[in-house]
């Protein structure tokens, strides 16, 4: 009997320290809070590679070039960025924090990239038979871009033992589409050290 209760005291003392350390805390943060645990690309690089790189776009001669020629905003669309990195990158959230970037500098207009475009052509065909005639949108007259923006993101990695340097290096380039001629290139590169 009391083998019983030592074993059944045992067995209960052992739950509670096993379902001690197996439970997990979760804190809310500050979204603009740096914070980089596993050292791979995150959030934080997207939007701070994001800003510099539309910064310095937005201030090189291209920009005035074009409004002085045309007395008007350039049209741009963001197109693909490759993740050529060696950790699965979403993509889509670095041209979200691009076409953001853009759009909030005021010097430019941008349209959307083909994956979006076509839900929105989509849209525009079931209005035009399912709209009054007041409120469909017209086809075909969607806003042409002037320059499309384009790059790669890409990685190289320097490890040994415990200690290992992920660099990312991500390259942009803005090209005029009617004479396909590149009016920039921009590179940003993000190094981390990290030790286990």
């Amino acid at each position: 009997m009391k083998f019983s209760r030592r074993f059944t005291f045992a067995i209960a003392i052992f739950s509670l320290l096993f379902a001690g350390a197996c439970s997990r805390s979760v804190t809310r943060v500050d979204p603009n809070a740096t914070i980089d645990i596993s050292g791979r690309w995150n959030d934080t690089d997207s939007k701070q590679v994001s800003k510099d790189m539309i910064s310095d776009v937005m201030s090189r001669p291209w920009l005035p070039n074009y409004e002085n020629a045309n007395n008007k905003k350039p049209v741009v669309i963001v197109g693909g960025v490759i993740n050529k990195s060696h950790e699965h990158i979403e993509a889509e959230t670095f041209i979200k924090d691009i076409e953001r970037e853009f759009i909030n500098s005021g010097k430019v207009r941008v349209v959307e990239n083909d994956q979006f475009r076509e839900q929105i052509r989509a849209e525009q065909q079931s209005q035009q038979a399912n709209a009054t005639e007041e409120t469909q949108k017209k086809i075909a007259q969607e806003l042409g871009a002037d320059f499309i923006m384009f790059g790669t993101i890409n990685s190289t990695v320097d490890e040994l033992g415990k200690e290992k340097v992920v660099n990312y290096k991500i390259n942009l380039e803005l090209a005029d589409l009617e004479s396909t001629e590149k009016v920039w290139i921009g590179d940003k590169e993000i190094k981390k050290y990290i030790k286990n």
